[in-house]
């Protein structure tokens, strides 16, 4: 069972990045699972506005959404007011095409969380399971002094 740290229904809506909508997704759900790690998913419907002009998601796309899943699981983990600060490095594989109006599942993992910087992963599969692509990043954190 999951269990919650922060409230992140605010930043699951649009991320405060009203792209992750014009593109088709919305995060549905987040949690820390029994490690203290956090985790995020989403739907995705790819919208016009993702699509090159054959109708495939172009892997800028990807890249965004695969970010924001990072973050987000990210966030999800962190107590009080600490926070991502920023990616520090990403990297992204497509392995299949997305197309134009198919559904995807989007979900992003902690790997692992230090004091200054915590290690993430995220993947886009398809409704049968296959992976469409995926992502792994660094990201910095922002940690208020206690004092």
């Amino acid at each position: 069972m999951a269990r919650r740290v922060k409230d992140m229904d605010r930043w699951l809506g649009n991320g405060g990045m009203e792209i992750i909508g014009l593109v088709g997704a919305a995060f549905e759900d987040y949690g820390v699972d029994g490690e203290d790690l956090g985790w995020v998913s989403a739907a995705w419907t790819p919208t016009a506005l993702a699509c090159n002009p054959h109708g495939t998601v172009q892997a800028g796309i990807h890249s965004l959404l695969l970010d924001a899943a990072m973050n987000f699981a990210i966030n999800a983990a962190l107590p009080g007011k600490d926070r991502t600060r920023g990616t520090l490095e990403m990297k992204t594989e497509t392995m299949r095409p997305a197309a134009l109006g198919s559904v995807f599942a989007v979900r992003g993992e902690v790997v692992r969380m230090a004091r200054q910087v915590a290690y993430a992963e995220a993947a886009v599969r398809d409704d049968a399971g296959l992976l469409i692509s995926r992502a792994t990043g660094t990201f910095l954190l922002h940690r208020p002094d206690p004092g």
